[in-house]
C-alpha cells in the first residue's frame, strides 16, 4: 500500500522554528553560568553544572561544536586519554581502549556526540555560530556576556549585540582564551595572574601540560574561571596536542569549583 504523507506548510515550518528558538533564547537571558566555547572542557563542564541543577547556557562560535576534539591528532579521528580521567568517559558512556599501560583511546567522533548528547539531556543549553565579543563588569566582577551572531563578526558588520547576565563565566575557548583577553583589553594588567596580564601557552610538552592544567583551572579574574587548553594559556604553561584527559577533568573541576559558590 502506497504511503501518504500530510501536506506540508513550509511557513508553519519556519515558524515551529523562529517561535521555539526564541521563546527559549529569552528563557536563557539570565543564567548562573554561561561557558564559551563548547570544546571537550567547555562541554564537560556544562554537564557537571546542568547535571547539579545549574542553569547553563553554552556559546560556540562555530557552527560545528567540539573545538579540537574531532580532528583527533592530524585529523586522525582518535583520542588518547590517561587514567585518571576513566571515571568521566564511563560516566559519559564514551567507549575507549588500553592501548597499553597508561595509555587509552577512544573515538574523537563517539567522545563529541556523548559529551553533546549528555550535556543537553542535563539541561545545558548549547548555542551554535554565536560569539562571546564582550563581557560586563558592575563592581569590577564579571555579571554577563556580550553576544552576537558570529556571522556579523565575520562579515565586519556594524550590528549591535545582545547581552546575557550570569553568576559565573567560563572561558573554555582553547588556546585563543578569547573571554579572558577581552577583560584584559577592557581592564588592563588586573588578571590573577603572577604580571596580571595573559601569560601565552608554551611550547608543546604534554606531560607537564597535563599535570599543570589542573593547577591551572581556576579564577583568571572575579567570577570567570578558565578551564581546558584556555588555563594553560592564561597562566603560562604547556600545550599537551591531542591527549584530552586533561580537558575532561578541567571542565569537571571548572564546574565543581563554581558549584560551591552558587
Amino acid at each position: 500500500m502506497k504511503k501518504t504523507f500530510p501536506k506540508l506548510d513550509e511557513v508553519i515550518i519556519s515558524k515551529a522554528i523562529i517561535d521555539t528558538y526564541y521563546k527559549e533564547l529569552i528563557k536563557n537571558l539570565d543564567v548562573d553560568v554561561v561557558i564559551a566555547g563548547a570544546g571537550p572542557a567547555g562541554l564537560t563542564a556544562a554537564y557537571y553544572l546542568a547535571k547539579a541543577g545549574a542553569k547553563t547556557v553554552v556559546f560556540e562560535r562555530t557552527l560545528r561544536p567540539g573545538g579540537g576534539i574531532a580532528g583527533g591528532g592530524m585529523m586522525f579521528n582518535k583520542i588518547v586519554i590517561q587514567e585518571s580521567s576513566l571515571s568521566i568517559l564511563k560516566e559519559l558512556n564514551i567507549r575507549y581502549e588500553k592501548y597499553q599501560k597508561g595509555y587509552y583511546v577512544a573515538e574523537a567522533l563517539e567522545a563529541l556526540g556523548q559529551l553533546l548528547s549528555m550535556s543537553i539531556k542535563k539541561g545545558a543549553k548549547i548555542y551554535n555560530v554565536i560569539s562571546v565579543e564582550d563581557v560586563m563588569i558592575r563592581h569590577e566582577k564579571i555579571t554577563g556576556v556580550v553576544i552576537n551572531w558570529s556571522a556579523v563578526e565575520m562579515a565586519k558588520l556594524h550590528v549591535d549585540p545582545l547581552t546575557i547576565k550570569s553568576k559565573f563565566v567560563i572561558d573554555a575557548t582553547g588556546h585563543a582564551a578569547e573571554v579572558v583577553k577581552i577583560v584584559e583589553r577592557k581592564v588592563g594588567p588586573a588578571l590573577f595572574t603572577k604580571s596580571g596580564q595573559f601569560m601565552g601557552e608554551k611550547p608543546m610538552w604534554a606531560e607537564v601540560g597535563e599535570q599543570l592544567i589542573m593547577a591551572n583551572t581556576k579564577e583568571a579574574y572575579y567570577n570567570l574561571y578558565v578551564a581546558g587548553m584556555a588555563a594553560n594559556a592564561v597562566f603560562g604553561s604547556p600545550r599537551m596536542g591531542p591527549i584530552f584527559g586533561g580537558m575532561f577533568l578541567s571542565g569537571k573541576k571548572a564546574a565543581d569549583l563554581i558549584l560551591k559558590r552558587l
